[in-house]
């Protein structure tokens, strides 16, 4: 996410604040102490991934595994010391979970929403980026500042009985949305003027925004805003639970983020404009 500068690794904020438009808000304090657990033991390290959700997973010109999960993996992998023991196998999203828990392989990198009930068979990474909600208006409204009058001024769009319905209601409890059963349908409409504003997830409107698509039509208009409640807690690396390698994992993370390798990861493969 050329998104960012990722200046901001040390941020702590509240659910649905605006962040600061220079870095996603990650829970990484540099001054914080990560004991690395005792490893030497572990065999090996299979990274599972899938290959079909870019920019975190893909196959490249090449052919080869590449992304941003892709690369974070390596790079945890070469800052924990254990690179000759790291192997990145790709898998269809939905076997994912059992390959993990019939041992095919060791750590899911993949972006699998935490759960209550996930949370009582694995472990969990800390999360290493928050995902946001965000406005994307026509380029006339863009500059415009957020607020419920000036949003119940045009019509706002979102996709019906999903998190962001849910988030706009409880932020803007006041609008009334225009409500679209998928995303194309709710960003054709956008473009095509029959609203004024869309609320949806972050990525997925930074990405429709700067293709060939939407024609250069729309911007992000205030936000980014964050909220675990609606949008889960970010995305994270789920591991078994009876090995250290979430604990591990978390000290790479760190680790990761003072040495600012994190922050090029970022930069790497985001577009500029997301948070």
């Amino acid at each position: 996410m050329g998104f960012l500068l990722f200046l901001l690794l040390a941020i702590h904020v509240d659910p649905a604040r605006a962040a600061d438009s220079h870095g996603p808000l990650l829970t990484f304090d540099k001054r914080e102490h990560r004991a690395m657990p005792d490893i030497s033991n572990v065999p090996r390290i299979r990274f599972l991934t899938t290959l079909d959700f870019p920019p975190f997973e893909f196959l490249d010109a090449e052919g080869r595994l590449s992304g941003f999960n892709v690369d974070l993996a390596r790079e945890l992998c070469e800052t924990l010391g254990v690179t000759a023991k790291c192997q990145i196998q790709a898998l269809p999203f939905d076997e994912l979970q059992t390959a993990l828990e019939n041992r095919a392989g060791d750590a899911v990198i993949a972006g699998i929403s935490v759960t209550p009930d996930l949370r009582t068979k694995f472990d969990f990474s800390r999360p290493y980026l928050q995902l946001s909600a965000r406005f994307l208006s026509m380029k006339k409204a863009a500059g415009e500042a957020v607020t419920p009058m000036k949003l119940a001024a045009g019509k706002v769009g979102v996709v019906k009985d999903t998190a962001h319905q849910a988030m706009l209601k409880a932020y803007f409890p006041n609008l009334n949305p225009v409500l679209y059963d998928d995303r194309a349908a709710m960003l054709k409409a956008l473009k095509a003027g029959e609203v004024d504003t869309v609320f949806g997830e972050g990525l997925a409107l930074a990405f429709w925004s700067a293709s060939g698509e939407a024609d250069n039509c729309c911007a992000f208009r205030g936000g980014p805003f964050y909220s675990g409640h609606f949008l889960g807690e970010g995305m994270t690396i789920m591991t078994r639970p009876d090995e250290p390698l979430a604990a591990a994992f978390d000290h790479g993370l760190l680790e990761l983020a003072r040495s600012g390798k994190l922050n090029e990861l970022f930069v790497k493969y985001f577009p500029p404009g997301l948070y």
